[in-house]
């Protein structure tokens, strides 16, 4: 079976950046996962907890909702601190991802790109550095060989893409966004988008601001191809899995 695995910085990203295109593939039989680095222990909007570990647990929660009305295959939020992703050790985290590839065996890896995606956000943009390379490295025998025992092998993902706009928001810092190359059409899926948005309840001060972005942006999600198996120049596309069929 197809799949498709999306990588986060935070708890609300699986939804507010790609909400809308995971429900469309769960929809269409394609197995989806979602691996969150962090639980959003450092989030400016608490939810009146004062304690990261309580905010961590809810937040945790509120991703396990969220998944739900996404119907995502499988969730997940590692323990990594909120907001100081760029101190972790690079080797370390993206073990960790090549070895959920390697157990997922996803076809497609969205993710954020190095700009940090519409907010520009560092932990979005660290994200995005982890997910880029451990996309390349999950497929080589040399890589984090230990792993590949009990029947674990190499994973080739056949194409990586990152989650863009037409423009960034007015109010953050200068970022260059990647040029769009895929459009999804998502539909009716923009209010389950927004309903797995409005899961995260501690983000509830975000609600009014998120909706009216996201509606404003209409029913399509943009993204730009990055690495592919498939040859030749870049195409336009309309489905994160144009040409694989094919390879």
């Amino acid at each position: 079976m197809a799949g498709i695995l999306c990588v986060t910085a935070h708890p609300d990203d699986e939804a507010g950046a790609f909400g809308g295109s995971l429900r469309l593939y769960h929809d269409r039989g394609v197995q989806t996962a979602v691996v969150c680095l962090t639980p959003g222990q450092a989030a400016t909007n608490r939810g009146g907890f004062s304690c990261d570990e309580e905010l961590s647990a809810v937040r945790r929660r509120e991703f396990e909702a969220s998944c739900a009305l996404l119907k995502v295959t499988h969730g997940e939020v590692l323990n990594y601190p909120d907001a100081k992703l760029y101190r972790q050790n690079l080797y370390d985290v993206v073990c960790e991802l090549v070895l959920r590839i390697r157990k997922f065996q996803p076809d497609v890896l969205i993710t954020f790109g190095p700009e940090g995606g519409v907010t520009g956000h560092n932990d979005h943009s660290m994200a995005s550095i982890f997910a880029t390379m451990a996309f390349h490295w999950a497929g080589r025998s040399n890589r984090y060989p230990d792993q590949l025992n009990n029947g674990l092998q190499p994973h080739v993902t056949k194409k990586l893409y990152y989650a863009t706009a037409d423009s960034p928001l007015a109010d953050r810092p200068p970022i260059t966004l990647p040029p769009s190359t895929t459009i999804i059409e998502i539909g009716d899926y923009l209010q389950t988008k927004i309903s797995a948005f409005k899961a995260h309840t501690t983000q509830s001060p975000l609600w009014p601001r998120v909706e009216d972005l996201l509606r404003r942006r209409g029913k399509q999600e943009n993204f730009h191809l990055v690495a592919s198996v498939i040859p030749g120049a870049i195409q336009p596309e309309t489905d994160l899995f144009a040409g694989i069929n094919a390879v």
